[in-house]
């Protein structure tokens, strides 16, 4: 093969990586404009037994996201092609018309409407990411798919801030009118995720084939793999509980540490940590071997703790200011978070040659994650625990940053154990007892 030929090759394969890694990360910007601007409505005065109505729609929605991941463990690992582009439509329209109930039912009855907004958003990652994954380039298509809900959610929450200001829009419809801003683009970019090409034959070789998987295949993934993925959910849980509160709570936060109605600062400040994530974790694209990618990725995640909690440590002790501890604990935060979505899942089925998809164990993960966000928001409500969310959450942050930080050692370990046979220092997958009992069905 010559050169100009070999060029002409790699120039397509770069073109056709980029053209999806742009297009997923506008398919999930778009899904966020449903999802998030009804955080920035503070429905004041409105509250029922003792818990603000706004307050309420957030863990509703969460509560609703949650059970989308627990039955997403089922529909993502079974999601077929052929079926996708129709499943992600209907979603986000049942999530919009959800909305648009919100501003018409009265007050508490919107909870309802944000429990099937949420259930039905809850799907969207995994139906996106099905078009990317199991490719050599998914790396970087992935970080930069994820990286969208660290830029999407300060970008949504402004958009409705500014339409807000603009058409002064009442707190009920704001959330609804911003989503009607996004519904067409949404729809074309699922268009063009359909004209993304297939895994080739090499992205085959190196990744492994993404196939469905029904519940025998799950089961049988798990067994094999129990002990490392409970430590990767336990892992991921304490960062989801992070995530989450941070997410929802943000508005409130920067408030809390004196930085008012400077809308410009959400948008901002999550756009750096966005571009900071992405390079973080698009290099990991220059890594072919997949042995060498699984533990760097692990070693990323501890690093992401550690940036989280020793910015939370000063923050406590009044050695760093809220703007700083802010930008850095999301740093940390979105460091350790996003592999799981994008990298670690897909580098573990490479690298065991494992039939099957990323997104059932992503599924996995992200339904115990959110489980512990709805227990944390939970608590807090109805245990009245009547503190700042910034003090809560500062010091939450340091605790689940310890925690985290044993648990990925624990998983780094407990995977290494099982791809070395120590008798004769070759690698190998080491078949488990298949007596361990699994609920998957």
């Amino acid at each position: 093969m010559n050169i100009s030929l070999l060029y002409s090759i790699k120039t397509k394969q770069i073109a056709a990586a980029l053209y999806a890694a742009i297009i997923a990360f506008l398919t999930y910007t778009s899904v966020y404009a449903f999802r998030k601007p009804f955080t920035v409505v503070s429905f004041e005065g409105i509250s029922f037994a003792g818990i603000s109505y706004s307050t309420l729609l957030i863990i509703s929605q969460v509560i609703g996201y949650m059970l989308s991941k627990f039955y997403g463990v089922k529909l993502i690992a079974e999601l077929k092609r052929t079926s996708r582009w129709k499943t992600a439509l209907l979603l986000i329209i049942v999530s919009w018309l959800a909305l648009f109930f919100l501003a018409v039912v009265p007050p508490p009855f919107g909870f309802i409407c944000m429990l099937i907004n949420g259930f039905s958003l809850g799907f969207m990652w995994g139906i996106v990411f099905s078009y990317v994954e199991g490719r050599k380039a998914t790396d970087f298509i992935g970080a930069l798919m994820a990286v969208s809900f660290i830029f999407a959610g300060g970008f949504t929450r402004s958009a409705a801030l500014w339409l807000k200001d603009l058409f002064a829009i009442s707190d009920y419809w704001l959330p609804f009118v911003t989503g009607a801003g996004f519904i067409i683009p949404f729809g074309l970019f699922i268009f063009l995720l359909e004209k993304i090409p297939l895994p080739d034959k090499d992205d085959i070789e190196e990744r492994a084939e993404r196939l469905p998987m029904d519940g025998n295949e799950r089961k049988k993934l798990v067994r094999k793999f129990l002990w490392g993925i409970t430590l990767m959910v336990v892992s991921y849980f304490f960062l989801t509980i992070m995530r989450d509160i941070r997410d929802n709570y943000m508005v409130v936060m920067w408030k809390e540490l004196g930085y008012g109605t400077n809308y410009q600062l959400y948008t901002g400040t999550e756009t750096l940590i966005s571009i900071a994530v992405l390079l973080i974790m698009a290099l990991m694209v220059f890594v072919r071997k997949n042995l060498l990618a699984f533990k760097l990725v692990h070693l990323i995640i501890i690093a992401g703790f550690i940036i989280s909690g020793v910015a939370s440590v000063f923050f406590v002790h009044g050695q760093m200011n809220g703007h700083w501890w802010m930008l850095l604990t999301g740093l940390g935060l979105y460091t350790a978070y996003i592999p799981f979505n994008c990298i670690l899942f897909e580098r573990m089925i490479a690298l065991f040659k494992l039939k099957g998809n990323a997104g059932f164990l992503i599924y996995v993960a992200d339904s115990f994650g959110y489980l512990g966000s709805v227990l944390i928001m939970l608590v807090k409500e109805f245990f009245s625990i009547k503190i700042r969310w910034s003090q809560f959450y500062s010091q939450g942050v340091i605790w689940f940053a310890l925690l985290g930080i044993v648990c990925t050692m624990l998983s780094l370990q407990y995977f290494l154990h099982q791809h070395k046979d120590k008798s004769t220092g070759k690698w190998k997958i080491v078949q488990p007892s298949s007596s361990v009992p699994v609920l998957l069905d």
